[in-house]
C-alpha cells in the first residue's frame, strides 16, 4: 500500500518541484520564458494525451505489469532529465515523464481499488496519495537534483517490486 501511495505521491510532486526550480533551469540552460513553459508544459501534455491509453492499457495487458513497465520508463526519464544541456531535450523527458505517469496513475489507483477490500487499509491509502504540495528543496539545491529525486525514488522501489506490489489477490 505505501509503495503504491508512493509512486502516486511521486507523480503528483514532479507537476509542482520543477515550478521551483524553474529560475535554476532558465539560469543554467539559458531559456527563454516561453520555453520554461514548454518544461512545464511537457509534462502536462504527456499526463493528459496518455491518461486514457494508460487505464486502457493496465486493463488489458495487466495493471501490475504497466505499473512496472511505467515505473522503468520515468526512471529513465528522469536519470537522462537530470543530465541534458538542452532545452528541447529537457522538454523531451519532461513529456516521456508526463506519459509515464499517465500509465502508472491508473494502474496504482486500480490495484488499489481492486486488491484492498473497503476498510481501515483502504481509507488510509486515499488521503496519502492526494496530499501533494510543492517542496522549497528543489529551489534549494538545483534543478538537476529535482530531475533526478523521483528517479531515485522510483529505482529504490523498483529493487524488489514483485514482492511490494500485490499479485491480483484481494486482502482479507
Amino acid at each position: 500500500m505505501a509503495v503504491l501511495c508512493g509512486v502516486l505521491f511521486l507523480d503528483g510532486l514532479d507537476v509542482s518541484m520543477v515550478g521551483m526550480a524553474l529560475p535554476s533551469i532558465e539560469a543554467d540552460l539559458g531559456l527563454t520564458t516561453s520555453q520554461l513553459q514548454w518544461v512545464v508544459s511537457g509534462y502536462i501534455l504527456g499526463y493528459g494525451g496518455f491518461l486514457l491509453l494508460g487505464g486502457r492499457a493496465a486493463d488489458l495487458v495487466g495493471r501490475r505489469r504497466v505499473l512496472l513497465i511505467a515505473l522503468g520508463v520515468f526512471t529513465v526519464a528522469s536519470a537522462v532529465g537530470g543530465v541534458v544541456n538542452d532545452g528541447t531535450l529537457l522538454v523531451i523527458t519532461r513529456f516521456l515523464k508526463g506519459a509515464a505517469a499517465a500509465f502508472t496513475a491508473p494502474a496504482g489507483l486500480s490495484i488499489i481499488t481492486t486488491h484492498f477490500v473497503e476498510g481501515p487499509l483502504a481509507s488510509r491509502a486515499w488521503p496519502r496519495g492526494s496530499c501533494r504540495r510543492p517542496s522549497s528543496w528543489a529551489a534549494r539545491s538545483g534543478w538537476r537534483s529535482s530531475a533526478r529525486s523521483s528517479q531515485d525514488a522510483r529505482a529504490a522501489r523498483r529493487i524488489r517490486p514483485c514482492s511490494w506490489t500485490p499479485t491480483g489477490r484481494r486482502s482479507p
